[in-house]
């Protein structure tokens, strides 16, 4: 805006004063600052104050005084004298008819008539009539302002031009805005003077009468601006008043720069800020304008990156002005950078046409060590200035860039970062070297890297020095990997986000390659026979936290050049992988107590165990996936043996390393992928919510109870205690509550001692509290020790009769057979805290037996595959073995394993004969099933004790299980109900097991099986899930049954006949009462086998003809079959005794049976209602 070239703007110290409130700076105002000043002085003087204070009427006093010597002041207080709330209401009226008029120029209610210009008519008008002629022109440019949809215009009025009455303007303006806010918001007004000449000082003007709206100015100019200010003259002005703004408060330039950076708007605003605003720091320093401009283009938010990136692109399509603020930035910053130059350099200054002075001799002096963390900021910036905003650098910039990449900075570790950046700036832009002497001068100082490098090692103190990278990057070019030396580039230069590790991520290992440069060495396989395989695990052994962001693709890489050879001519040039010895030395201070010796001294701390642990488990699963091409290559190396994998506390390192995952980066989550392949039973889901509860906050609050003076028991205190029960209850029970107060890795050393005495716990009068605890504390070794623990329990519970013969399990037996873990004490079957300890138990094993047959298989089958190719060549007509068999073998014995294990757990379920006589004596074990949830009528009386039996808690964890196993495997269940189990258990498996109604998609098929007894158990089985799911697809199915057991009574022979529907007629009931519409479907089946029953021994009972009349009468009228009140039935049915029902004819049984589910069917709907 160089149209106010010439006005006196308000200082800052006169703006301070007046937000301070400082008289006394006040009173030192020269005349024309305290011009300026007089509205918002004035109304201060005569307006009633809010301060009633005494120190505020003296400062009144003196403002008076202050005032009273100026003759401004009478215009003012006139101005100040007038109505208005008048004023205010023509002025909505006239805003009113500007919207009807749609914005033309129409009649002015403020403004009458004009007999001359705007100007004279202000110098000859009234105070009423000068405010009224500037809110008319004032709300005229707001209007227009409105309805130009963003779009800059400026507007000539010549009572903002003339210079004579500018003063008088400004009085009358910020006069109006003080009296009248609503109508004139002081964000509106100074949006509207930036369309009009000398808009930005009449901005100052009304901001400095109103200090207190600085910011809020300010934040709406910001708002409303443009996303580049510089490519529009809407944009420079509002720039150029920001600016002025910012002058008159410069305590708020900072702040205005970070409005600017949070609304992405006037990046030329920014820059400019940080150009007029110098800090006062040191020499060695990095300049504002370098740090602002870094923060911009190498932050995090994308949006400002891109904002401020289009601000140097659309700069540079510009020509080349000395104002543009794009020029005056490039210009500060190749003034810092020749500024830091060695001196025989920076003697050759740069002129305003861009020409350089001959070149110096060849002696010159380094880089000064103060300069250095400025250089490197500076190359950094320039960095992203060309790669990230397209910066395009003048012949000037980039003949001093390069002066600064070669200069030779001290050995110390900011030198050696410095000569790592040129580097890395020297291989992103090339072009900076156009010319041979320039191309002969960075050969010249990539020779010096190359000499001083190991200078630089040892005099800086650092690890790594920039040789690792030189030798890096040759590798790289060596074996074509551009976008690894793209990736080695922006990380170096920080042009994307990377986790950095700290100084000592890693212990040195002397003479040795780095990181990056041995993975790159192993993926291209040019030091195969050096031996970089006892590199690799002294470095894992060596490794601390936090975690080296290349150890993990140096591990994979390195079990890839395991198992895939250098060459194809040469199989054999593989490393040779880690030995078991070794990785026994890494976990020897665990490996005393299985998994988890956390209370010893370790020789080798966590971090390395966990990194052993992921190149154990990675090598396993690339040796598994490369099966084949190890096959055709006839070579097969071997897997790290069982007995090596019992030694290592996988579940506790896990568990570690879940705790420091911040540190570790992202081998928590790479773990549990390899875990979840290899070993599915130390994932389970059961498993996490019980370590929730172990490790949570309330067992946390216990344990800070554990004093350092509590009584600590030994484990041979523990197994006394065990020895003399049931003597010994409370004193054991006080030893396991105290175990309880100890977290899970302090109770390793207990594990023996707990799982030896398990058996002891089987005798009769122990305490159920204390099975509770040993389970609670089973269930806290679990999380730390699950492995070794299972197969201590499942040694421990063995029954009493293999005492003699006992057979120690391994962790490979049981995976092998996991049905060993129900191979226990029969009375571990009636003891529910150990029960579920087995249950667990077992659905660990046939996870883990699952996955040791799919890795048995993968392993075996490629190797033998290929061997019977090579036996057979020659043998025409010879047929491969094909691999569908072996995988059909596979899910053959899983399915089986399955199965059996649900068959022998529904086994436990069904009660003893000793159970049965003390529930209900007389009584089949019925009533015990029925309490869990089968059919009962009201009659019935719940069996004694039945609800707090332990049979009873049995079959609930029984269920649960199961419920389990049927939803992560519906087959199962198919399986289990197609070879059938006791009907007895029918209503204790549909009303404990949820997820059973799923039984309900293959009952069809069920049904159409051969065997009569899946017919039958079919049939029961969906009258137990008719009257527990009664859904549609039950009424479906239910419909189907009656319509097999129809075409089952045309087809079947008289002994058949007899054994199907014997079982199955009571199924009819279930049917009927579920399912009322059924009961005509019913009824004529039920008629249609008594008939045919009836043709059968017409001869040989003269009973048969009434009995079918009274079915047919049964049929036809059911509710006249009960008397009124619940009388007798009119039909009384003869009572027979069970000798003389066993004597009968099978057809006349029959005939009885279906009288009686007549009759049972008629009772339960008439009941019902």
């Amino acid at each position: 805006m160089s149209d106010s070239t010439g006005l006196q703007f308000v200082s800052p110290y006169a703006f301070e004063a007046m937000q301070k409130v400082d008289v006394v700076r006040l009173a030192a105002l020269s005349d024309p600052e305290l011009r300026l000043l007089l509205p918002c002085l004035v109304r201060m003087a005569l307006c009633a104050p809010a301060d009633q204070s005494q120190a505020w009427a003296q400062d009144k006093k003196l403002i008076l005084r202050l005032l009273s010597g100026v003759e401004a002041v009478n215009s003012i207080v006139a101005l100040l004298s007038v109505d208005f709330h008048a004023l205010e209401q023509d002025a909505r009226k006239e805003q009113q008819l500007r919207h009807k008029a749609g914005g033309s120029n129409a009649e002015s209610i403020l403004v009458s008539q004009l007999q001359h210009g705007l100007t004279l008519e202000f110098e000859h008008s009234d105070p009423l009539r000068r405010l009224r002629l500037a809110l008319s022109e004032l709300l005229a440019i707001m209007n227009k302002v409105v309805d130009s949809n963003g779009e800059f215009f400026l507007k000539s009025s010549e009572l903002f031009e003339s210079p004579v009455y500018l003063e008088e303007v400004a009085d009358v303006l910020c006069i109006l805005q003080a009296e009248l806010p609503s109508l004139l918001p002081i964000v509106d007004v100074a949006e509207a003077l930036l369309h009009v000449r000398n808009g930005d000082w009449f901005l100052c003007l009304l901001v400095a009468n109103v200090p207190d709206s600085f910011n809020e100015v300010c934040r709406g100019l910001i708002k409303n601006g443009e996303l580049q200010d510089e490519e529009s003259q809407g944009g420079r002005r509002r720039t150029e008043a920001l600016r002025q703004l910012c002058q008159m408060n410069p305590s708020e330039a900072l702040n205005i720069r970070a409005m600017v950076v949070e609304e992405c708007h006037l990046p030329g605003l920014g820059v400019a800020l940080t150009l007029d605003y110098k800090l006062d720091t040191a020499d060695e320093a990095v300049s504002p304008l370098v740090a602002y401009i870094s923060g911009l283009l190498l932050g995090t938010h994308s949006k400002v990156r891109t904002w401020f990136s289009m601000f140097i692109r659309n700069g540079q399509q510009r020509k080349r002005e000395s104002s543009s603020v794009l020029w005056q930035m490039r210009r500060q910053l190749l003034l810092e950078l020749v500024a830091i130059l060695p001196r025989s350099r920076s003697a050759r200054q740069p002129d305003e046409a861009g020409s350089m002075d001959e070149e110096p001799g060849p002696g010159y002096s380094g880089l000064r060590e103060e300069h250095v963390v400025k250089a490197s900021a500076l190359l950094r910036l320039y960095c992203a200035l060309m790669g990230i905003a397209g910066l395009r650098p003048t012949d000037e910039e980039a003949e001093q860039l390069l002066q600064l990449m070669t200069s030779r900075p001290p050995a110390t570790p900011a030198g050696v970062r410095f000569v790592s950046l040129s580097f890395c700036k020297l291989l992103a832009f090339p072009m900076l070297v156009s010319t041979p002497e320039q191309e002969q001068l960075m050969v010249m100082w990539l020779s010096w890297m190359i000499k001083e490098e190991e200078y630089f090692e040892s005099a800086a103190g650092v690890a790594a020095s920039f040789g690792e990278m030189l030798l890096l990057v040759a590798m790289y070019f060596h074996s074509n990997q551009l976008s690894s030396i793209i990736e080695l580039v922006c990380s170096t230069l920080g042009m994307k986000q990377h986790v950095h590790c700290a100084p000592n991520t890693r212990a040195p290992v002397l003479g040795l390659l780095p990181h990056e440069c041995v993975c790159v060495c192993v993926c291209v396989c040019v030091c195969v026979c050096v031996g970089c395989q006892d590199w690799i695990y002294r470095q894992l052994c060596e490794t601390t936290t936090p975690l080296h962001t290349q150890l993990l693709p140096l591990i994979d890489a390195y079990v890839n050049s395991i198992l895939t050879p250098a060459s194809k001519t040469n199989p054999e040039a593989t490393n040779q992988p880690i030995t078991e010895q070794e990785i026994l030395c890494v976990f020897q201070s665990t490996t005393g107590h299985g998994e988890g010796g956390r209370g010893q001294r370790q020789r080798h701390s966590l971090t390395p165990q966990l990194l052993i642990l992921y190149y154990i488990l990675s090598y396993e699963e690339s040796l598994l996936a490369s099966t084949k091409q190890l096959a055709l290559m006839q070579k097969k190396p071997k897997s790290y043996s069982a007995a090596l994998m019992d030694h290592i506390p996988i579940k506790y390192l896990v568990t570690q390393a879940q705790k420091l995952q911040q540190e570790l980066g992202g081998l928590h989550s790479a773990l549990l992928r390899l875990l979840a392949t290899n070993y599915p039973h130390l994932c389970l889901v059961e498993d996490w919510v019980c370590e929730e509860e172990v490790t949570g906050t309330l067992p946390l609050l216990r344990r800070l109870m554990l004093t350092s003076n509590t009584c600590r028991y030994t484990p041979g205190q523990l197994h006394d205690a065990f020895q003399m029960l049931p003597s010994s209850g409370p004193r054991l029970m006080r030893v396991l509550e105290q175990l309880t107060l100890l977290s899970p890795g302090d109770l390793i050393p207990y594990a023996e001692a707990l799982t030896t005495s398990m058996c002891l716990l089987l005798e009769p009068a122990v305490p159920r509290r204390v099975l509770q605890t040993l389970n609670k504390l089973w269930v806290g070794l679990n999380t730390v020790m699950p492995r070794r623990l299972w197969v201590m329990t499942v040694n421990a519970l063995q029954p009493p009769a293999k005492l003699l013969r006992r057979q120690t399990y391994t962790q490979n037996d049981l995976m092998v057979d996991p049905l060993v873990v129900l191979r226990c004490d029969h009375r571990v079957y009636r003891c529910p805290p150990l029960i579920d300890i087995i249950l667990h138990m077992l659905n660990g094993y046939l996870l883990a037996s699952k996955a040791f047959l799919h890795c048995h298989l993968k392993e075996t089958a490629d190797f033998e595959r290929q061997n019977q190719t090579v036996s057979s060549l020659g043998l025409a007509g010879q047929p491969d073995s094909p691999e569908v068999t072996r995988e059909e073998l596979k899910n053959a014995l899983l399915a089986a394993q399955d199965s059996a294990a649900v068959q022998i757990l529904l086994e436990v379920c069904m009660p003893s004969s000793e159970e049965q006589q003390q529930l209900q004596p007389g009584s089949p074990a019925e009533g015990l099933l029925r309490g869990a949830g089968g059919r009962r009528g009201p009659e019935e009386a719940e069996p004694e004790g039945g609800l707090l039996s332990d049979l009873r808690e049995v079959q609930c964890l029984i269920c649960c299980s199961l419920h389990q196993m049927f939803i992560a495997d519906p087959n199962i269940a198919k399986l289990v109900h197609f070879q059938g189990y006791p009907q007895a258990l029918l209503p204790l498996t549909v009303a404990g097991i949820p997820s059973i109604h799923i039984c309900l998609d293959f009952i069809p098929e069920l049904l159409a099986q051969p065997q009569l007894e899946k017919q039958i158990f079919a049939i029961q089985l969906l009258s137990y899930l008719c009257t527990q799911y009664a859904l549609p697809k039950s009424l479906s199915v239910a419909r189907l049954a009656i319509g097999v057991m129809g075409t089952l009574l045309t087809v079947l022979t008289r002994t058949k006949r007899f054994s199907f529907f014997m079982p199955t007629l009571p199924c009819l009931v279930a049917f009927c009462q579920a399912f009322p519409p059924l009961y005509d479907d019913v009824a004529a089946l039920l008629v249609q086998v008594g008939q045919v029953c009836a043709s059968d021994v017409a001869t040989k009972a003269r009973d048969i003809d009434p009995l079918i009349a009274r079915l047919q009468y049964l049929k036809e009228k059911p509710q006249d079959v009960l008397l009124p009140g619940g009388g007798s039935s009119k039909l009384s049915l003869p009572q027979r005794t069970a000798e003389e029902l066993g004597r009968a004819d099978p057809d006349v049984q029959l005939c009885y049976r279906v009288e009686a589910t007549f009759m049972d069917i008629i009772s339960s709907s008439l009941r019902g209602l």
